[in-house]
């Protein structure tokens, strides 16, 4: 295959050359070509934030469409849907640093209300929650909820059955000794402004907890007990990846079932799983994709396959490369049916950036550089202009940025096939 490159060409020509000659280069050695997913980057916000700590996707104007926010140490900001255009939510009125973000109409008035979690790491971890005023231009309000020190991560799910959803909390470290960490349900009240949020703990026998995930039992393939189907949480913690599910022996409590154990090492820090997500196949068969051990190294995905009778997953290592793995999300970005696995991390090697893993139906895994625009801390998957292809949205801790990779749809150039 013979090129030439024309005198006035880009640098924008010259990559699209490369790629074009490595692509062919690819399928000729190596058979029938894989394809690669199109992305088109685009920096909301060069800098929000010294850190972009959280990103999530809510309709925060009411307009029908979905908006994007962003957490920073000391703002709440939003971007709002088509043209991206900023609006500050909150500044400088938590304790800093604020660390994550759920978005839920709280005060059940039909629009979207924010809960908060700041302090991080060592101002006393405030959790509370932002509410709009009459119209979108009106100052959002903020009311305090609780305190959990080391507060990290929250979600919303109906862990208790009671028919609304409830906060739950995950802090890092141990929140309370001696013990582990307090994973908790919070339940809001009738009058969510002033009245006490009661609290469930979950579990409190786990440490290093850097995140957790609520999912259906049936999603895992859990036995529930009159068909239990509220959700159940999945923690990611130095003892690798855990199930707090309701206990059927004992009525309002929790009982928690080790799953996977993750990355083996000497010390804490070299062992579990730091990042948890739940996908599946077209053929129906779930997986989980993990990072490990937190901030780590290692991006790695598990065909559940019965994993919770006496079935061992299949384990896959999908790289061992990573410099602070951060992030990991499912979604099916190329529509093909079956989940792919999208993987941030934060710290260069050489580059910093987001990774893309394609299951083919030999069973192998293809991987794809999406883009190294955000050294990610946080990203979340969604289709945000409404044309059906999932994009993903990244914030940057060494970047301080906020970056949306708009999916093109269809495939481009062939991508090696990973071993």
């Amino acid at each position: 295959m013979r090129s030439t490159v024309p005198a006035n060409a880009t640098p924008s020509d010259n990559r699209t050359l490369l790629a074009v000659c490595s692509a062919w280069l690819v399928s000729t050695l190596l058979g029938a070509p894989v394809y690669a997913v199109d992305f088109t980057p685009r920096v909301l916000d060069a800098h929000p934030g010294k850190v972009v700590y959280a990103v999530t996707i809510a309709d925060i104007n009411s307009d029908g469409a979905d908006d994007i926010v962003c957490v920073t140490e000391s703002r709440v900001l939003c971007y709002e849907a088509p043209d991206w255009r900023a609006r500050v939510l909150l500044d400088g009125v938590t304790q800093t640093d604020n660390v994550c973000v759920a978005p839920l109409d709280i005060d059940r008035d039909g629009h979207v209300d924010l809960a908060l979690g700041a302090g991080w790491p060592t101002q006393g971890g405030t959790i509370q929650w932002l509410s709009r005023g009459e119209n979108i231009d009106d100052p959002w309000q903020l009311y305090p909820i609780t305190s959990e020190p080391w507060t990290h991560r929250m979600r919303w799910a109906d862990v208790l059955g009671k028919g609304e959803p409830q906060l739950v909390v995950s802090p890092l470290n141990a929140s309370v000794h001696p013990g582990g960490v307090r994973l908790l349900a919070l339940e809001i009240p009738g009058d969510p402004r002033v009245d006490r949020w009661k609290p469930t703990l979950l579990n409190s026998d786990l440490n290093r907890m850097h995140n957790h995930w609520c999912v259906a039992p049936d999603e895992l393939g859990m036995p529930t007990v009159s068909n239990e189907q509220r959700p159940v949480t999945l923690t990611a913690s130095v003892e690798g990846i855990s199930v707090i599910s309701p206990d059927p022996d004992a009525q309002h409590n929790y009982r928690r079932l080790t799953l996977l154990p993750g990355a083996d090492g000497d010390e804490p820090s070299q062992r579990g799983v730091g990042e948890v997500k739940l996908g599946q196949l077209a053929d129906g068969t779930k997986f989980l994709a993990t990072i490990e051990p937190m901030h780590g190294t290692h991006a790695v995905v598990y065909l559940l396959q019965g994993a919770l009778t006496d079935k061992s997953p299949e384990r896959t290592v999908l790289t061992d490369k990573l410099l602070g793995g951060h992030a990991v999300w499912c979604a099916d970005i190329d529509r093909d049916g079956s989940d792919e696995i999208v993987v941030g991390y934060r710290d260069a090697n050489p580059a910093v950036g987001i990774l893309l893993y394609d299951r083919q139906h030999d069973g192998s895994w293809t991987e794809q550089r999406v883009g190294n625009e955000v050294a990610c801390e946080d990203l979340v998957v969604e289709d945000v202009n409404g044309d059906g292809w999932p994009d993903i949205i990244a914030g940057g801790r060494a970047t301080h940025n906020l970056v949306l990779y708009l999916n093109r749809g269809g495939r481009t150039q062939p991508i090696r096939e990973h071993e």
